[in-house]
């Protein structure tokens, strides 16, 4: 009988455990309060190599948003991000971003710099300056190239 009890509770505890882990994945994961507290914002890169959905959106090195969504325009072959940032981030019109490595072999994530404009942007605004990815490969690769042309 007291087998029997003391099984029933550690099942009871481990249905409670499992349904926290559940609970917290679903809100880190989801990202559903980012979209209450946030506005979208759009900008068009010609590489966003190392880039996906959930990517950090760093200003001065501090997390102030992330990648909504990644599309391709198909007349112009560039990249367009969809971006969430912070309501409490207002930035301004003449914002840049570019494609940052977190380090020599670090992520990728979107780095923001701001401009001196008055204007801010507001949602659904683009970000017109971008700066692709950098590829170290390509980059090493024509070092190696011209190296071995000598």
């Amino acid at each position: 009988m007291k087998q029997n009890i003391l099984e029933t509770i550690i099942g009871f505890l481990t249905i409670i455990t499992s349904l926290l882990f559940i609970t917290f994945a679903y809100n880190k994961l989801g990202n559903f309060s980012d979209v209450k507290n946030s506005y979208p914002i759009t900008a068009n890169f010609q590489n966003v190599e190392g880039i996906f959905e959930g990517s950090d959106v760093m200003l001065a090195g501090i997390k102030v948003g992330s990648v909504e969504k990644l599309t391709l325009d198909k007349t112009s072959f560039f990249a367009i991000i969809a971006l969430r940032i912070n309501n409490d981030v207002k930035l301004p019109k003449d914002t840049q971003a570019a494609v940052a490595t977190s380090g020599l072999l670090g992520n990728k994530f979107i780095s923001l710099t701001p401009g001196a404009a008055d204007e801010e942007l507001v949602a659904n605004d683009e970000i017109k300056r971008t700066q692709s990815s950098l590829n170290i490969e390509a980059i090493i690769s024509k070092l190696m190239y011209s190296i071995t042309n000598k």
